[in-house]
């Protein structure tokens, strides 16, 4: 039998190195630590991977057998649950990307970022970096009526009105969104589509994940952000889009970098650069591999430089026809990049020119990414105690943040504020502090 043909309990049991026999045992010793009893066995094992459903109980005492979290039980339902782990990141199988897409749409406290261990991303990175081709969904549904196109049609449709509204109403377009992706989730769980419409529906829920993890993202929601990355990737990987899917694991290393964490930064690049073709996506990945080398703790000044060097090479042959998700990569983000990369190595004078000519060459259009490039030219200032130039381009990246509702760009002039501090004698210092609430009230 072919994998992508294994029920999910057999997967769940296999990948644990269990036998039919060990595993009902296990459910039996499950029910007696609370003091009761389970006539599992293996015969009844087998009839559960041969579509039987298990009652409440019974899958609650196989969710302590598996050592899975018994939460997945109320979120999910037989037998999708299967899918989850300890840790909550679901591993990559033929059959994942419905229960990626629970988990995400699933509400989850701060806190539970925790459990999705650096060592639960990196597994997963591994996991589609060893993979191959899914097996095709639903390949006996030729024959039948597509009753879902016109749905789908309906939701691409609406789906990429919300996304170019404007910031000021994304507050509204994020709950739409999601209740978009609610219904995508519904519609791939439900299955009997032609193969044209599976694969409209898993690309769709991509797009979906995908904003919605950056929105998640820029307004400091992590544990949201680091789930719906996951579930897009999870669906990239079901109609093989290999560079998409080293793009979303290069999102989650942009995320771990964020918080500082630049050893599994590095580890999901990594990964993700061992199948990625396309010449702008290996720019893109390169780029960021080089920030998160020259940001570590102890910097890798040869592997960053390197790291540079190829994302350039690679930038330099991209042509225009690229994926629709890195359209935007640019000389500028190849400029600022750089820029940030040689700021941390401590090379600050050509660091300071690239991040100003980084700025000059981004289009009006992006004007929330220049608001972030003006944080770091900001940066670049107080490194050569330029403390006026410097206060005028972290005001000016402030009010950019502002108007385009981009907290995430606000949180990097925060972070400058306390090396501010000690020039608020400086007339357009005092005004930034005041800005950010910052100023002293002594």
């Amino acid at each position: 039998m072919d994998d992508s043909d294994l029920h999910p309990l057999t997967a769940a049991r296999r990948a644990r190195g269990l036998s039919q026999t060990t595993l009902a045992a296990r459910v039996r010793q499950a029910a007696a630590r609370r003091g009761l009893r389970s006539g599992c066995d293996r015969p009844r094992i087998r009839k559960w991977e041969r579509g039987t459903v298990p009652d409440s109980d019974s899958q609650l005492y196989l969710a302590q057998a598996l050592g899975l979290p018994v939460e997945a039980l109320t979120r999910l339902p037989w037998p999708h649950w299967l899918h989850s782990s300890p840790d909550g990141v679901v591993p990559l199988t033929p059959h994942s990307a419905v229960p990626a897409l629970r988990e995400a749409l699933t509400p989850v406290e701060r806190r539970t970022f925790l459990t999705l261990s650096g060592a639960g991303l990196t597994d997963l990175a591994s996991q589609w970096a060893a993979s191959s081709r899914p097996a095709a969904a639903h390949a006996g549904t030729a024959g039948r009526t597509d009753t879902a196109g016109d749905l789908v049609d309906a939701l691409r449709t609406s789906t990429d009105r919300l996304t170019a509204a404007g910031p000021a109403h994304e507050q509204h377009t994020t709950r739409l969104l999601a209740a978009h992706l609610h219904t995508v989730t519904d519609l791939l769980e439900t299955g009997g589509h032609h193969p044209a419409t599976q694969q409209r529906l898993h690309t769709l829920a991509a797009d979906l994940a995908h904003t919605l993890a950056w929105r998640h993202f820029d307004r400091g929601a992590h544990p949201h952000a680091a789930r719906h990355w996951m579930a897009a990737l999870h669906n990239t990987h079901a109609v093989s889009d290999t560079d998409r899917s080293a793009g979303l694991i290069s999102d989650l290393a942009y995320q771990a970098a964020w918080r500082n964490d630049h050893t599994l930064a590095q580890d999901l690049l990594s990964h993700a650069l061992t199948r990625a073709r396309h010449p702008a996506a290996r720019s893109l990945l390169n780029l960021r591999l080089a920030r998160s080398l020259a940001a570590s703790p102890t910097p890798r000044r040869r592997a960053a430089l390197h790291a540079l060097h190829a994302a350039e090479h690679e930038l330099n042959r991209a042509g225009t026809n690229r994926p629709s998700w890195c359209t935007w990569m640019s000389e500028a983000d190849l400029a600022v990049d750089t820029g940030q990369t040689l700021l941390d190595l401590g090379d600050t004078r050509p660091a300071h020119q690239l991040l100003t000519q980084g700025e000059q060459l981004l289009p009006t259009t992006r004007d929330k990414t220049r608001g972030v490039f003006l944080a770091y030219q900001a940066a670049s200032h107080l490194t050569h105690r330029d403390i006026e130039p410097a206060a005028h381009a972290a005001t000016a990246a402030l009010d950019l943040a502002r108007r385009t509702h981009a907290p995430r760009c606000e949180q990097l002039v925060q972070r400058l504020t306390p090396a501010f501090r000690p020039y608020a004698h400086h007339h357009a210092v005092g005004r930034l502090l005041h800005l950010t609430g910052n100023a002293s009230t002594s």
